[in-house]
């Protein structure tokens, strides 16, 4: 079989190193090296520096639907195209050119959580379970039919970085009993029930602002599906100039239950301040209170309480949130 890979995201290097192993490999298709950091170093993708490592042709076109690089990919004569955290839409040329099969490894259980933030998607959502999903590739988002799928439990520990790199280590297992279906014929496809289908959107930083109005539970579920990305912040007044700053809020948390709290609190309400942490109120039918112990202040690096509070004061009864949001 000749493969060609098309990937990305860091999630798609333990395939690829699967891949390479094979033999099968004739080509990485990659996205063009881009700009990245504060002084914007031209930086290539860490999948392209593997497969320059490894002597397997790099291909990184503008724009995978052009004539030209549908040409490049016709030239690499593959039976089968593996994609997986690649980063643009593929035409129906594209999906067409392999002699065997185009298929896409997905970071979810499908039909459930299909888009760009199917990690994150299971976690805020308090899922059971999740795992990678190998399907063919069709012109609808993440709709194709299955070839297979691996599952592993969560605990409710999990941040969107722990389960992103727990994934991208048990995709291999999937993909390469996938490959082996197709090369043996028995390509046993499943069509995916839409009924029980959900969406995961790409995420941008201000998806990351907490709603304390939601549950305690919920407020750490978001906490920990976003971290890394896009991270979560929440607003707070400053003691010393009025002004409202952003405060970034990293796991871990610990969760209270609302008989931890005064009658009279509010969503957003911090009940108490210090070395230990803050202790925030939140709202929904089951109430319930935060305890926040790692957090960035404007301008600063990531710190725990007890030296946040050396240096910055919110105090009890400090309401937390954009000023539109909060309850006076």
């Amino acid at each position: 079989m000749r493969i060609v890979m098309m990937a990305t995201g860091d999630i798609a290097l333990p395939c690829f190193r699967a891949l390479a192993e094979t033999g099968e490999l004739v080509a990485l298709i990659t996205q063009p090296d881009r700009p990245v950091g504060r002084h914007m170093v031209l930086t290539p993708p860490r999948i392209k520096v593997l497969a320059e490592e490894r002597g397997i042709p790099v291909f990184q076109p503008e724009h995978m639907r052009d004539a030209d690089a549908v040409a490049q990919l016709r030239a690499y004569e593959p039976d089968i195209v593996v994609v997986m955290a690649y980063g643009q839409i593929l035409s129906q040329e594209v999906i067409d050119t392999p002699k065997v099969a185009c298929i896409n490894a997905h970071a979810s259980l499908l039909p459930r959580h299909r888009g760009a933030s199917c990690i994150q998607a299971a976690i805020e959502a308090g899922d059971d379970e999740t795992g990678i999903t190998i399907m063919h590739v069709v012109k609808k988002l993440d709709a194709g039919d299955i070839i297979c799928q691996l599952s592993i439990p969560l605990n409710g520990t999990e941040t969107a970085e722990s389960l992103h790199d727990t994934l991208a280590e048990l995709a291999p297992d999937a993909l390469m009993d996938a490959i082996s279906c197709l090369e043996d014929g028995a390509d046993d496809r499943q069509e995916q029930d839409e009924s029980l289908m959900t969406y995961a959107p790409k995420l941008h930083r201000a998806d990351g602002e907490i709603d304390w109005n939601q549950p305690a539970t919920q407020v750490a579920r978001k906490i920990r599906a976003y971290h890394s990305w896009p991270g979560t912040f929440t607003v707070y007044p400053s003691v010393k100039s009025g002004e409202d700053k952003v405060l970034k809020i990293y796991p871990p948390i610990d969760l209270f239950s609302k008989a931890k709290k005064p009658a009279d609190s509010r969503p957003g309400m911090v009940l108490e301040s210090g070395p230990d942490g803050m202790l925030v109120s939140c709202g929904g039918p089951h109430g319930g209170a935060l305890l926040v112990t790692t957090m960035q202040p404007p301008g600063a690096r990531k710190m725990n309480a007890e030296s946040f509070f050396a240096g910055h004061k919110i105090m009890p009864g400090t309401i937390l949130g954009l000023p539109s949001k909060r309850q006076d």
